[in-house]
C-alpha cells in the first residue's frame, strides 16, 4: 500500500503527468513529456466541468438534507442533555468534567456566544422545551448541520482527487449524502459531526499531500502536510477515537518513508541526509504540530472554566483550589483526634461502612474467611458510616484534642458496633490477592491484634505535617504493618446476599493507584460556633498547565474506561455493519412522532457487501498470482491495492478496535467507519465495471510510456476504436447501474425520513412497515 491515490502512471486532473524516472532525460523524452502534458491539460480543461457541477449539486443537497426542519423538535433530544449543557457551562465559565476532549464542545459554546446567549439553560432533561426557556437551539444545531453538509463535499473531493470516474464519485458520495444516520446525527447538538468532518478532511489533505510527493518541500507540499496534521489534531481533540485516524494516515506515511529509503532502487533513492529531512518534516507536520494544537484546546478549556462547578469532585483538592467560589475549599474543616468522621471513596462515592453481620466461614469458591465483622462500601448516608479517629496509643487521652496531620499513625473505632478497624493477611471475599478488611472487639484490638489496627494517613500530594481536613484532603489509608491501601473499585463484583449487595472493601498492595483515594465528607455534630468553622478568605491558587492537563487526562481515561454499565440501546460492533438495531432519540406520545437513530439500510447493506466483495477479490488475486495466473493488469492491481486498499485500511482502523473496548458502545461509533466503507464502495464499483481512466482516456499507460520513448507523435496517431468503444460501453453501463442504485438509495432515505426528522407522525401500520429487522420503534401498537 504505497499510496492512497492511484498508482497508475497517469495524469491526474489539474496536475502534470509524472514522467518515469527510469527513462532518463534525453531531449526526445523532454519533448515527449511536454507534448503529453499539453495534451493532458487540454483534455482536463474540457472535461472538469462535469465534476465541478456534480460537486455543487451534492453540496446543495447536503445542506438541504441536513438543514431541512432543523427547528423540529423544539425540545432537548437524547445526548443534547450533555453537550448542550457543556456549552452552557462554558458560557457561564463554570468548571465541568467530561470524558471527551474540549474542541467539539468549544465549537458549540462559540455558536452560543456568537448569538449572544448567556448559557442560563442547563439542558437537564430530555424533552425540556427550548422555546419556553429562550434557548437559541437552532444556532447550536446549525453548527453540526453545516459540518455534516461539508462532509458530503469532502467525500466527493476525496474520490475526485483519487482519480475515480464521476459515477464512482457519485456512488460514494450518495452513500453519505442520503444516509439517515449521518443526517440524524448532524442535525443535533452532538459531537459526531465534528469528528466525521475532520476525519474525512484528514484523508483528503493527505491525498493532496501525497500527490505532491515529486515536488517535496515546495509551498503546496508543506501546506497539505500541515493541513493533514491540523485536521487530525481536530479529530482527536473532539474524541479520543480520533487516534484511529492517526493510525489510518500513519500506516501509508510509514510505507511512503520506507519507499523513499529503498536503497535497492537503481535511480531515485534518497541519501540519508535527504531522508532525514523527509522524516523530520513528517514528524513536525503529523505529530508535533497536532499535539501542540491538542494542548492548545485544553489551555483554552482551563482559561474559560475558572469558576467552581459540578466537575470539581473529579479533581484533586489542589486543582479545585484554582477555581473561584470552590465549596470544597470553603467548607473544609480541620480534623482532630476524637472526631467522628464519615469517609467516602473518591471514585465510587461509597462510604466506609460496617455492621454486626460477619463474613461467611466459607465462600462459594471454597476459601476460608476470618468469619469476623464485615466492612463494606455503602452508597447512602447512615449512622453505620461513622468512625472515631484516634491516635495510635493503646489508651488515648482525648482531654487535649489535637489536629490530625499528614503522616500520622491512627486507629479507627466504629461507633455503632464499638469495634476497631483492622486488616490482616486473610484473602478478601472476591480477590484472593487482596487483604480482607474487618473489625475486632476491644479486647483483641488492645491485645495481640493491636498492630493490625494501625493505619497511616497519606494525603495525596500533601506536605509533611499538613493538616488533615474534610473535603479538601484526598488521602490513602495505608495499613501500617502490611503496607496495603484501603481500596474499592466499580469493577469489583458486589458482595452476595450475605453482604447485602454492598461494595467490597479490601487491601490493595499497589499503593500507587489513584483509585486508593478517599476523603472525609464531614465531622457530624460539630457546633456551629466552633472555631474550626471560622473561614479565612482564601485566594485562588494557580497550578502549572501541564500539571492540570495530566491530572485531567488521568481522570478522563479512568472514567471513560469505567463506562461499562448496560444501556437499553447499547449495541455490539458486530451489529453495526448490518444495521441490526438503532437508538431511540426522542418521542412525542401526543403526535406519535419519534426520532429513531438509524442508517439507510440499503446503503449500509450495500457498503458492507462491497467490503466482503473486496476481501474476496484480493484473496482471489493472491491465489491466482501464486498459481501463475495474472488476471489483472499492473495498473488495475496497483489501483486496487493502493487506493482502494487505503480506503479499506481507514474502515478497518475505525471499526475493528471497538471489539477490544469494554465501555458502552452505540451505533454512532460506526459513522467514521461507514464513511470509509462508502469510499470503498465507490472504488470497487469502478473496479468491477473496469472504467477507463477519466483523464487521458485516449491512451493506455503502456502507450504513454511508449510515446515517451519514441516521441509523442506516435502516441497521438495510434487509433484505438475498439478500446474506445469498449470503454464507452463500460461507462454507459456504470452510469446506468449507479443511477439505478442511487434511486433506490434515495427511496430508502425518504422512506425512513420520518424517523430521522421526527415528523410527520406515523400510523401503527406505517411504523410496522419500517420494522425491517425488528427495529425497536415506538408506537408500533
Amino acid at each position: 500500500m504505497s499510496s492512497p491515490s492511484s498508482a497508475r502512471q497517469r495524469t491526474k486532473r489539474g496536475t502534470t503527468p509524472v514522467p518515469d524516472p527510469n527513462l532518463g532525460s534525453t531531449k526526445e523524452n523532454i519533448v515527449a513529456d511536454a507534448n503529453i502534458t499539453k495534451l493532458a491539460h487540454k483534455k482536463v480543461a474540457s472535461s472538469d466541468w462535469d465534476y465541478r457541477l456534480a460537486m455543487v449539486i451534492v453540496t446543495i443537497l447536503g445542506f438541504v438534507t441536513r438543514f431541512y426542519g432543523i427547528s423540529h423538535p423544539d425540545q432537548v433530544v437524547f445526548d443534547e442533555v450533555h453537550f448542550g449543557k457543556f456549552a452552557s457551562y462554558y458560557l457561564q465559565r463554570t468548571y465541568f468534567f467530561d470524558v471527551h476532549p474540549p474542541f467539539g464542545k468549544l465549537l458549540f459554546a462559540f455558536a452560543g456566544w456568537l448569538v449572544g446567549y448567556d448559557g442560563a439553560f442547563l439542558f437537564e432533561n430530555i424533552g425540556d422545551n427550548y422555546i419556553s426557556n429562550k434557548v437559541p437551539y437552532v444556532a447550536y444545531r446549525s453548527m453540526p448541520a453545516m459540518m455534516g453538509a461539508l462532509t458530503v463535499t469532502i467525500v466527493f473531493s476525496i474520490m475526485w482527487e483519487s482519480g475515480y470516474s464521476l459515477p464512482a464519485c457519485l456512488v460514494a458520495t450518495a452513500l453519505v449524502l442520503f444516509d439517515n444516520a449521518h443526517i440524524g446525527q448532524t442535525r443535533l447538538i452532538l459531537l459526531d459531526a465534528t469528528l466525521v468532518l475532520f476525519m474525512a478532511l484528514s484523508v483528503l489533505c493527505y491525498i493532496r499531500f501525497y500527490k505532491l510527493r515529486h515536488v517535496p518541500f515546495s509551498r503546496k507540499w508543506w501546506k497539505w502536510l500541515l493541513l493533514t496534521g491540523v485536521s487530525m489534531s481536530c479529530v482527536i481533540s473532539t474524541k479520543y477515537v480520533g487516534a484511529f485516524t492517526f493510525f489510518s494516515i500513519g500506516v501509508p506515511v510509514m510505507i511512503d518513508l520506507w519507499d523513499l529509503l529503498d536503497v535497492n532502487r537503481k535511480q531515485g533513492a534518497l541519501s540519508f541526509p535527504e531522508f532525514g529531512k523527509h522524516f523530520a518534516a513528517r514528524i513536525i507536520g503529523l505529530i508535533v504540530i497536532p499535539f501542540l494544537m491538542y494542548l492548545f484546546w485544553f489551555q483554552v478549556h482551563f482559561a474559560i472554566l475558572t469558576r467552581s462547578g459540578p466537575g470539581d469532585d473529579f479533581m484533586t483538592p489542589e486543582f479545585q483550589a484554582t477555581l473561584s467560589d470552590n465549596l470544597m475549599t470553603q467548607q473544609a474543616v480541620g480534623i482532630e483526634y476524637g472526631d467522628n468522621i464519615a469517609m467516602r471513596h473518591k471514585d465510587t462515592r461509597v462510604y466506609l461502612h460496617s455492621h454486626f453481620d460477619k463474613y461467611p466461614l466459607r465462600y462459594d469458591d471454597g476459601r476460608i474467611s476470618s468469619n469476623s465483622q464485615q466492612v463494606t462500601g455503602y452508597p447512602h448516608n447512615d449512622t453505620n458510616n461513622l468512625w472515631q479517629i484516634l491516635p495510635s496509643t493503646a489508651t488515648p487521652d482525648l482531654n487535649e484534642r489535637t489536629q490530625v496531620r499528614n503522616g500520622d499513625i491512627v486507629r479507627f473505632r466504629h461507633i455503632v458496633t464499638d469495634s476497631w478497624l483492622l486488616t490482616h493477611d486473610v484473602a478478601s471475599p472476591s480477590m484472593p490477592t487482596n487483604q480482607e478488611f474487618t473489625c475486632v472487639d476491644h479486647e483483641a484490638a488492645g491485645g495481640d491484634r493491636y498492630q493490625d489496627t494501625l493505619f497511616e494517613i497519606r494525603i495525596e500530594n500533601g506536605k509533611p505535617g499538613q493538616d488533615f481536613k474534610t473535603m479538601s484532603s484526598h488521602f490513602k489509608l495505608v495499613h501500617y504493618p502490611t503496607k496495603v491501601a484501603m481500596w474499592t473499585h466499580p469493577t469489583i463484583p458486589a458482595l452476595p446476599d450475605w453482604g447485602y449487595k454492598q461494595a467490597e472493601i479490601n487491601g490493595n498492595k499497589n499503593l500507587l493507584q489513584s483509585t486508593n483515594l478517599w476523603f472525609v465528607e464531614e465531622v457530624p455534630g460539630l457546633p456551629e460556633d466552633s472555631p474550626r468553622r471560622r473561614k479565612e478568605e482564601k485566594k485562588v491558587k494557580s497550578l502549572p498547565f501541564m500539571q492540570k492537563y495530566l491530572e485531567l487526562q488521568r481522570a478522563m481515561f479512568y472514567h471513560n474506561n469505567a463506562l461499562t454499565s448496560s444501556h437499553p440501546y447499547a449495541s455490539f460492533p458486530i451489529h453495526w455493519p448490518f444495521l441490526l438495531r438503532g437508538v431511540s432519540f426522542w418521542t412525542n406520545s401526543e403526535t406519535k412522532e419519534q426520532i429513531y437513530f438509524l442508517g439507510n439500510p440499503v446503503g449500509w447493506w450495500f457498503a458492507s457487501s462491497v467490503l466482503a466483495i473486496l476481501v474476496g477479490i484480493l484473496f482471489a488475486d493472491q491465489v491466482s498470482i501464486r498459481r501463475g495466473v495474472d488476471a489483472l493488469d499492473k495498473r488495475a492491481r496497483s489501483r486496487l491495492y493502493n487506493s482502494t486498499g487505503f480506503f479499506f485500511l481507514i474502515w478497518a482502523a475505525h471499526y475493528l478496535p471497538f471489539y477490544i473496548m469494554g465501555r458502552q458502545l452505540f451505533l454512532h461509533h460506526y459513522l467514521p467507519a461507514h464513511l470509509a466503507s462508502a469510499l470503498v464502495a465507490g472504488a470497487v464499483v469502478e473496479f468491477i465495471f473496469n472504467i477507463e481512466p477519466a483523464d487521458l482516456a485516449s491512451f493506455t499507460d503502456a502507450q504513454i510510456q511508449d510515446g515517451v520513448k519514441k516521441g509523442a507523435k506516435s502516441v497521438s496517431t495510434q487509433p484505438r476504436p475498439v478500446r474506445e468503444r469498449i470503454a464507452g460501453q463500460s461507462l454507459l453501463a456504470t452510469w446506468a447501474a449507479s443511477m439505478a442504485f442511487i434511486a433506490v438509495l434515495v427511496w430508502a432515505y425518504l422512506f425512513f425520513a420520518p424517523l430521522t426528522y421526527g415528523t410527520p407522525g406515523l400510523t401503527v401500520e406505517q411504523v410496522i412497515a419500517r420494522k425491517w429487522l425488528n427495529y425497536d420503534l415506538h408506537f408500533a401498537k
